[in-house]
């Protein structure tokens, strides 16, 4: 008898024991599946998408040429496309941290500075450019410090007293490589070595400035000096090249990687693949690229050392 209750007993606290086994593990998977759901339900799932530019001397042109890639983009994800014309660097970079702005094609240096305030925005491609005037093939370009040919500012140092025509203050090449790479052979800073140092707005409008004779040296990006060129607004023979920077990865395209996971992948396809799909020859051609290549974080790493360079210099001097 006492064996029968002893038995009863032990079968009772075993299925107790299993039946706790069983809704344990149901809680667990509920939880797990809640949690998918929960983060699924955080994604962003905008009912249109807001892609955006840095600045350059004719943005409304830019933004028609783009429209091959924004139609692909719109079919792919089944959302309306909107542009935003911003009227600087900083604007685009605001509008990505406000969340106004999805996609956006910035700077590497202005990507930085995105990146470091707000890390959800994320690179994911660049153009491989093809060989130019002043462009080298491939993901990269260089900063260069050009004169008018027949001038008298025919090297580095002829240059103190004059005018500098800088491009905007979130530009690499145009700003940034000039005040921690081109300083270190000056030996001081920009301000204490020319006369005076202007802000012109783009590439293609300090590279004209060059020309007319506005400013007496430049800043300038190799692929955008070579806009100006393909416009008839400026010849390689025209210029004197004074100074190069090392290479430089090619302008970031970039979103926001709060977006839902779908949402991305297809904005990715819209550039990855665009190679072959309708209208993108035209758009190549123009932009004179051969294809999209994928990019990440760490591809931008030498414009972070860069700004940290800067930002310590900035710091000391303080």
């Amino acid at each position: 008898m006492n064996n029968l209750i002893i038995n009863q007993c032990w079968n009772f606290n075993s299925g107790i024991k299993k039946l706790i086994t069983v809704f344990s593990m149901m809680a667990i998977s509920f939880w797990g599946v809640g949690s998918q759901l929960t983060m699924a339900a955080t994604c962003e799932n905008p009912e249109a998408l807001t892609f955006a530019m840095v600045p350059t001397e004719e943005s409304v042109a830019e933004l028609q040429l783009y429209k091959p890639v924004t139609d692909r983009m719109e079919n792919l994800t089944g959302k309306k496309i909107q542009f935003f014309m911003p009227t600087s660097y900083a604007s685009v970079v605001e509008g990505l941290l406000s969340k106004f702005v999805d996609v956006a094609v910035l700077g590497p240096y202005s990507y930085v500075i995105a990146n470091s305030k707000d890390t959800s925005i994320e690179v994911f491609a660049t153009y491989a450019k093809r060989p130019g005037y002043m462009q080298e093939e491939g993901p990269g370009y260089r900063g260069v410090l050009i004169s008018k040919r027949g001038s008298k500012f025919t090297t580095i140092d002829s240059l103190r007293g004059s005018i500098l025509g800088l491009t905007d203050p979130g530009s690499t090449s145009g700003n940034l490589m000039p005040r921690v790479a081109f300083t270190k052979v000056i030996g001081k800073d920009l301000e204490k070595f020319f006369g005076k140092v202007v802000y012109t707005g783009s590439h293609e409008l300090s590279s004209v400035a060059v020309v007319k004779g506005k400013v007496d040296a430049a800043f300038v990006a190799t692929h955008r000096f070579d806009n100006v060129v393909n416009k008839g607004e400026a010849s390689l023979d025209g210029v004197n090249i004074l100074w190069k920077s090392d290479p430089i990865p090619q302008d970031p395209f970039v979103y926001r990687n709060t977006l839902c996971g779908n949402i991305k992948a297809q904005i990715r396809e819209t550039f990855l693949d665009l190679k072959g799909q309708p209208g993108a020859k035209k758009f190549l051609d123009n932009v004179k690229s051969n294809t999209f290549v994928k990019m990440g974080s760490d591809d931008y790493n030498i414009i972070r050392d860069l700004k940290k360079a800067k930002d310590a210099r900035k710091k000391k001097k303080g």
